[in-house]
C-alpha cells in the first residue's frame, strides 16, 4: 500500500484548504453590477416649414382660351387685355384664345365653344359663366377629358365642373356696398329704387341681390324700398327700354340700381333723354347708381345722372384669372383649399371655401372702388 510522506500531506493540506478558502470568498462576494448603458435618444427632427406661396414656372406650353359671357363689351375686352399681361409674363409660346357667344345665344354658344375647345385639346378653359347650373354636363365633360376649368366673373352655382372660382369681389360684401350706396344718394329719407340685371340665371348677380335683400331687412336701411328686380338680357335696347318701363309704372321711384356694367350707359342715357336727370339747374327727378365702368359713365357722373358707383378693375381681373389657371394647368398647384401662389405683380392670392355657395373654391381679388366726380375723370384714363 501507498503511503505519502509527513511533508507531502501537510503541502496537500494547505493546498486543500486554499482552494476551499478562496471558493468560499467567492461565493460571498458582492455581485459584479452589470455596466449602465445610457439610454439612447431619438434623433431630433427639425419641424417642417412651410413651403410658401407657389411661384409660377414660365415658359410652359398650356393651350388656353377665355370665354366671356359674350363679346362685344369693354368690361370683357379688357379681362381679355389682362390675360393677355399676364400669358406675355409667363412666357407662354402657345396663343391664348379669346371666344365667346352673342348676347342672344350665350348659353348655347358658351356651351358650344366649351365642347369644341375639348375636340381641339385646349389644356385650360376659363369661362365667365352665362348659364347656371346649365354650363355643368359639358364643364364636367372637359374635366372628364382632362381640361383644367377655372370659372371667373360668375360661378357654377352648384360648384359642379368647376375647379376654382377666381371672384372680384366678395359677393355679400356687394349688397352692403349697393345698399350703402343707395342710402348715400337717396338720403335718410329713403325711397323707392328699382335693381336692373343682367338675367334671371346669370349666377354672379343673383347672389348680389341676395346679399342686397339681407343688407336691406337691417334697421339703418329699412326706409330703401327694393319694388322690382329687372332684366335687361345684356343687351342695351332692352336695358333702355326697361329703365323708362319701371319709371312708368312706379311714377314715384327715385333710383334706378343697374348691377351690370353693360348696362348701366343705357339706363342712364334713357333718364337723361327723357329729361330725368342731367339737365343743369335743375334737382334730377331719378338718378342712377350700381356697378358700371369709369370710362363710359365720366359725362353721366358730372351731370348728376349716376352721382356715385362701383366697380373692380377688370384688367388685373383677367390678368389674375390667367395666373390661377396656368399655374393649375401645369400643375404647380392643386385646386385644394389654403393652397397658396403668387400672382405676379398682384401679389399673393389663397385658395378658400367659397362661402357664399355651399360647394366650390374660391380665388377672392377685390377690393371695390367707388367713384364720383371726384375721382372718375382719373380714373377713365386707365
Amino acid at each position: 500500500m501507498f503511503h505519502l510522506n509527513s511533508n507531502l500531506k501537510r503541502r496537500w493540506a494547505a493546498l486543500s484548504a486554499l482552494v476551499v478558502l478562496s471558493l468560499l470568498l467567492a461565493a460571498c462576494a458582492a455581485p459584479t453590477a452589470a455596466p449602465t448603458v445610457a439610454p439612447t435618444k431619438a434623433p431630433t427632427v427639425a419641424p417642417t416649414k412651410p413651403a410658401g406661396p407657389v411661384k409660377a414656372t414660365p415658359g410652359k406650353a398650356v393651350k388656353m382660351t377665355l370665354l366671356p359671357k359674350f363679346l362685344g363689351i369693354l368690361v370683357f375686352d379688357q379681362t381679355h387685355r389682362g390675360a393677355q399681361e399676364a400669358a406675355k409674363e409667363l412666357q407662354n409660346p402657345e396663343p391664348l384664345q379669346y371666344l365667346g357667344p352673342t348676347p342672344e345665344n350665350m348659353v348655347a354658344g358658351q356651351i358650344e365653344i366649351i365642347t369644341a375647345a375639348v375636340t381641339q385639346g385646349q389644356d385650360a378653359i376659363m369661362i365667365s359663366n352665362g348659364g347656371g347650373d346649365e354650363l355643368v354636363p359639358a364643364a364636367k365633360a372637359a374635366r372628364e377629358a382632362g381640361m383644367t376649368v377655372v370659372f371667373w366673373d360668375s360661378p357654377i352655382p352648384s360648384g359642379e365642373g368647376e375647379q376654382v372660382f377666381v371672384a372680384q369681389v366678395d359677393f355679400n360684401e356687394t349688397g352692403k356696398v349697393l345698399a350703402d350706396m343707395a342710402l348715400s344718394i337717396m338720403g335718410a329719407e329713403g325711397g323707392k329704387f328699382a335693381v336692373i340685371s343682367a338675367a334671371p340665371d346669370t349666377a354672379n348677380q343673383n347672389a348680389w341681390i341676395a346679399a342686397l335683400k339681407d343688407v336691406l331687412k337691417k334697421p339703418e336701411y329699412a326706409k330703401l324700398q327694393l319694388v322690382e328686380i329687372a332684366y335687361g338680357m345684356e343687351q342695351a335696347e332692352i336695358n333702355y327700354d326697361k329703365t323708362l318701363a319701371l319709371i312708368d309704372k312706379y311714377p314715384d321711384i327715385k333710383l334706378i340700381m343697374p348691377i351690370t356694367a353693360s348696362g348701366f350707359p343705357s339706363v342712364c342715357k334713357a333718364l337723361q333723354d327723357e329729361g330725368y336727370c342731367g339737365k343743369e339747374g335743375e334737382e334730377p327727378k331719378v338718378v342712377t347708381t350700381g356697378l358700371g365702368l369709369p370710362s363710359e359713365l365720366v359725362s353721366y357722373t358730372m351731370n348728376g345722372c349716376a352721382p356715385k358707383f362701383a366697380l373692380w378693375s377688370f384688367v388685373d381681373f383677367g390678368y389674375l384669372t390667367y395666373y390661377t389657371t396656368y399655374l393649375l394647368a401645369t400643375g404647380a398647384i392643386k385646386g385644394e383649399i389654403g393652397e397658396q401662389f403668387e400672382a405676379g405683380r398682384m401679389g399673393t392670392y389663397t385658395i378658400e371655401k367659397d362661402p357664399t355657395r355651399e360647394k366650390g373654391l374660391r380665388v377672392k381679388m377685390g377690393p371695390f372702388s367707388i367713384y364720383d366726380k371726384t375721382n372718375i375723370e382719373e380714373a377713365a384714363k386707365e
